[in-house]
């Protein structure tokens, strides 16, 4: 059974074929960044790899960083759970934080790749990226039980502090092993003060 966002894209709502199309492209997105880097990858190349003809790769993606882009909001929104009810407000935000630095671990170049596409221009990039950050401050107010239209300075800092997080683990500063601690660390002191 597929997931509700294997069944959309970025620019429209996807038939069963479609959606096996844009996985194959994605998937074989991950295997061209593994082999050539974000400078190496062309939607044209990932197309060949995917066995997909270029013009039809073209429908789906505009460009190399809504491609990556793509990748990266399949990753999250599969890999970030709501947070466990039973767990403290505490626990709940090291959950989420832990999964959303860590959707990218030991993907190769993709975690540095993300941190590229995500900074693009394309109008598609944007599109996800306000998709990103929504399921993001989603899954952060549900961990402290907030309002995630209206949630308050603390889901707010914290939102600032992942996304400084995994700009830098993705210019490769740090792993995003180590990155995922020290965001857990980060909103600790944080909360403390709160």
């Amino acid at each position: 059974m597929s997931s509700p966002v294997s069944q959309e894209s970025t620019r429209r709502r996807l038939t069963q074929q479609q959606a096996e199309t844009v996985t194959r492209l994605t998937d074989a997105a991950v295997e061209v960044l593994n082999d050539e880097g974000f400078d190496g990858l062309t939607v044209r190349m990932v197309a060949k790899m995917a066995g997909v003809a270029p013009a039809t790769a073209y429908t789906y993606f505009s460009s190399k960083s809504h491609l990556v882009a793509e990748v990266f909001w399949r990753r999250l929104s599969a890999g970030v759970a709501e947070p466990d009810p039973l767990a403290t407000p505490e626990e709940r935000v090291a959950q989420v934080l832990r999964e959303v630095s860590m959707v990218v671990a030991g993907e190769g170049q993709l975690g540095g790749a993300v941190t590229m596409a995500l900074l693009g221009t394309d109008p598609d990039v944007e599109h996800l990226r306000i998709r990103i950050g929504g399921f993001i401050r989603i899954r952060l107010a549900q961990a402290l039980e907030v309002d995630p239209e209206n949630p308050g300075p603390l889901v707010d800092a914290l939102e600032m502090i992942y996304a400084g997080g995994l700009v830098h683990a993705g210019m490769g500063h740090m792993s995003y092993e180590q990155t995922s601690e020290r965001l857990v660390a980060a909103a600790h002191l944080l909360m403390e003060k709160s």
